[in-house]
């Protein structure tokens, strides 16, 4: 049982592909209202992201290159939850290796799916206070190409509004953590 309501019958996998992060899959399906046809769907384990904020004030996020996009975005920083994983230990990991930042005060956010139209995946947020410069920060993996800025809130909100290069994921957790941020 989906925690979302009552999930489809499967009548006929159609094709399966499994990838490094995660599968894609189409099927035959019947849905609760009796419709049948074929969907596709990416399965995702899930991905954690944080919201990071220092002393000051500031926001900490990273630029990344996204080969998908063909370019660099803002982002939070987030990760793939590995399996079995609790979604803090994920977020946790990700901020130091991706910032060199250690957060001491973690905040739940909420979790939200990321694009529902094509795949499975839920994002589980976190505010993190109280950071932490690490001295030695963990080394960044292999297949990233990734910057940190840091950025006052309002500088963020402008970028939103002004359609810089942000993902999904950041907007909704910069949407979430605005009762906590100095607007």
């Amino acid at each position: 049982m989906s925690i979302y309501g009552e999930p489809p019958e499967l009548l006929e996998q159609a094709f399966y592909y499994r990838a490094r992060k995660f599968s894609f899959e189409a099927n035959r399906l019947r849905l609760p209202n009796q419709s049948e046809g074929l969907w596709a769907c990416v399965r995702h384990p899930g991905g954690a992201m944080v919201v990071p904020i220092t002393a000051s004030g500031e926001l900490v996020l990273v630029k990344q290159y996204r080969f998908a996009l063909a370019g660099r975005i803002l982002e939070f920083p987030a990760g793939t939850l590995e399996v079995g994983e609790d979604p803090a230990v994920t977020v946790q990991r990700e901020l130091e290796e991706e910032t060199g930042y250690r957060g001491h005060r973690w905040t739940p956010l909420g979790t939200f799916p990321l694009a529902p139209g094509y795949s499975d995946e839920l994002i589980y947020a976190y505010l993190a206070t109280d950071l932490e410069p690490l001295d030695h920060p963990p080394a960044q993996d292999e297949d990233e190409d990734i910057e940190v800025v840091l950025m006052s809130p309002q500088a963020l909100e402008q970028a939103i509004l002004a359609g810089e290069p942000l993902d999904a994921k950041t907007m909704a957790g910069f949407t979430l953590a605005r009762p906590y941020l100095a607007l």
